[in-house]
């Protein structure tokens, strides 16, 4: 056994000395929020990189969301996806919206179009699709469905950080994307998050709601909320900017070097790259069929922390097995019997930019000898 643990991430940190320019302008400023220098040098810059025309950084990824809604006025039901994380339905529930859970395609674990167009009733204002471990949702078909029954596409992206669909950002898809940047994230600013809209107007819009709805020194608009990015944030997300292309290219190296040790393992399989798709590389789950393999994902799940491989079983519980949820009769397993098999067979593998490939080896090894 190892004596040192091997989480299912660690935050990518660019180096310290680099950091502190940032840090001795921020004091030299005395200007720590609202709308300061780093920030309106980072929504500039995040735009650019990312390809997108207007983007609103946030404080976090869950305020963004709640705004997300808020901005575009949704209300009675949301079409969403059981497998993800609670934030994602959280955001409904705290602006008084039903969430309709789908099923999910069995194939990348994201919304399934072709069970969307049942959920519909005359309530439903709007869809909420996760683009699951960055995989990009079928957003072409989603986008059709939406235009026929006149719905708006409210994109949590929060895994899909610099997701690009044949060269394009798949952030540009929807009425609105959110992205998180929390520390766990591929792209980090500590806790951090943002919304890209389509339109000048909705990103004021939004601009206003994140900042209690003042429109200037006397006037507040509406009800807003306080969910702005200091200047700490801005700054040290400016810095991650030029760090980031390096921690994708070792994340991917790292998925790169699993899917070589992990194929042909009966029972165990990983997600390949999509085709067009230029991935973040977010997270690297692996599917546990228990028939074949010998034991279960649970069994995996725990034998692996034995030796110190804090693996996670990302997403489980589903969503709508939270007491919250579990009373809507969208939660029925029988109405998302993909999305209940997939909460009892992915597990996450640790990946992050500093793991190493005997790390990488050593799991893999403990995967093909079942523990032994």
């Amino acid at each position: 056994m190892s004596n040192k643990k091997i989480f299912v991430t660690q935050p990518a940190l660019p180096p310290l000395e680099e950091f502190i320019p940032y840090l001795q302008q921020i004091w030299d400023n005395k200007w720590l929020t609202n709308n300061g220098p780093f920030h309106v040098d980072f929504e500039k810059e995040l735009a650019d990189y990312l390809g997108v025309k207007y983007l609103s950084v946030f404080s976090n990824g869950t305020l963004a969301l709640i705004t997300a809604l808020q901005a575009l006025r949704i209300t009675g039901e949301v079409i969403t996806t059981p497998f993800s994380f609670v934030a994602t339905t959280h955001s409904l529930w705290w602006n008084n919206i039903k969430p309709v859970f789908v099923d999910i395609e069995d194939e990348y674990f994201n919304l399934d179009p072709k069970k969307i167009e049942a959920a519909i009733t005359p309530q439903t204002t709007a869809i909420m699709p996760v683009h699951v471990y960055g995989n990009p949702c079928q957003v072409e078909e989603i986008q059709r469905i939406a235009d026929i029954y006149g719905l708006r596409v409210i994109y949590d992206a929060a895994h899909a950080f610099g997701v690009k669909k044949d060269g394009q950002s798949i952030l540009n898809w929807g009425d609105l994307s959110i992205l998180s940047f929390h520390a766990t994230k591929t792209y980090n600013t500590i806790e951090g998050g943002a919304i890209i809209c389509q339109d000048e107007k909705t990103k004021q819009r939004i601009d206003l709601l994140k900042n209690f709805g003042f429109k200037d020194e006397v006037t507040v608009i509406e009800p807003g909320i306080n969910a702005k990015m200091n200047e700490l944030q801005a700054a040290y997300g400016l810095l991650q900017l030029k760090h980031v292309d390096n921690y994708i290219a070792k994340r991917k190296e790292i998925a790169d070097l699993y899917r070589k040790l992990l194929k042909g393992v009966e029972g165990i399989s990983y997600l390949d790259d999509m085709e067009g798709v230029e991935h973040c590389y977010a997270y690297f789950p692996i599917r546990v069929n228990a028939l074949e393999y010998g034991m279960t994902r649970d069994d995996l799940y725990f034998g692996m922390q034995k030796h110190d491989i804090m693996g996670r079983r990302y997403f489980y519980p589903l969503i709508s097995d939270f007491p919250t949820y579990k009373g809507l009769p969208s939660s029925s397993a029988s109405n998302i019997p993909v999305s209940t098999q997939a909460a009892k067979e992915v597990i996450c593998l640790p990946i992050y930019p500093n793991l190493s490939a005997e790390d990488v080896t050593r799991i893999c090894t403990l995967i093909k000898n079942k523990l032994r």
